[in-house]
């Protein structure tokens, strides 16, 4: 599959569909997050699943286990590819958010979503987490929150480029790392507020399953052509 994941952040179902049309199939899938579910709400999510598209449902769940399981249920519904949870909801979140997931796709005779965990956002660096009274360094957080998610039985994490490589090593060829956060090579954009980046070619040397890329195809002048543009550095780098 197509590692690159567009990042749908518009603030209307017409630019979603403008943006699905124009990169057709030069991505993987779509990422569809806070900003176009809470303008929209869920009607745009089954429109781009019906239309034929992977969906990662971004909603970041983390409230109480009960919650999220009833959340992550819904997400399945919707038939989402992927959808994520805070791995900092611990592990009885976790397990209950997994548990919905098999269930509700066994109930509806689907494909179970892949669920996976926001380790640390990438616009976070040691001095912002230590102002939310995390000591750890962002890798060591990152590990230890991935080696958590394994542990309960969650597809993969969601992580800055820079913990990749550590992260393949502490869970295993199989886990699926999301990495967003891709800046330079072919993604050209200024980093914004994305604290720990890599170029896509890098991402993918370090061992991310799926890169997230939003600003640099979505501001840019042609999004197909730079979304092209990215595709062709990462198979120049297989």
């Amino acid at each position: 599959m197509n590692p690159i994941l567009v990042a749908v952040d518009v603030p209307t179902a017409d630019d979603a569909r403008v943006l699905a049309k124009t990169l057709g199939d030069s991505v993987g899938g779509l990422k569809i997050g806070s900003q176009l579910f809470t303008s929209v709400g869920p009607s745009i999510v089954r429109e781009m699943v019906t239309a034929g598209h992977k969906v990662f449902l971004d909603l970041k769940f983390h409230d109480i286990p009960n919650t999220v399981a009833g959340s992550v249920a819904a997400a399945t519904d919707l038939g989402v590819w992927m959808c994520n949870v805070h791995a900092t909801g611990g592990a009885p979140m976790l397990t209950a958010a997994r548990d919905a997931a098999t269930a509700r796709a066994a109930a509806l005779g689907t494909p179970k979503p892949l669920v996976i965990a926001v380790t640390v956002l990438t616009s976070m660096d040691a001095a912002t987490l230590a102002t939310v009274g995390v000591s750890a360094s962002p890798l060591d957080q990152v590990v230890r929150l991935a080696t958590l998610v394994k542990a309960c039985g969650l597809d993969g994490v969601v992580a800055s480029p820079l913990e990749t490589a550590a992260i393949r090593q502490a869970c295993g060829p199989d886990f699926v790392i999301v990495t967003p956060g891709i800046r330079g090579g072919a993604a050209q954009a200024k980093a914004d507020d994305q604290n720990r980046t890599l170029t896509p070619r890098e991402a993918i040397a370090a061992g991310s399953s799926y890169l997230v890329v939003g600003r640099p195809i979505t501001a840019a002048q042609d999004p197909r052509a730079a979304a092209e543009a990215i595709n062709a550095e990462l198979t120049t780098s297989r």
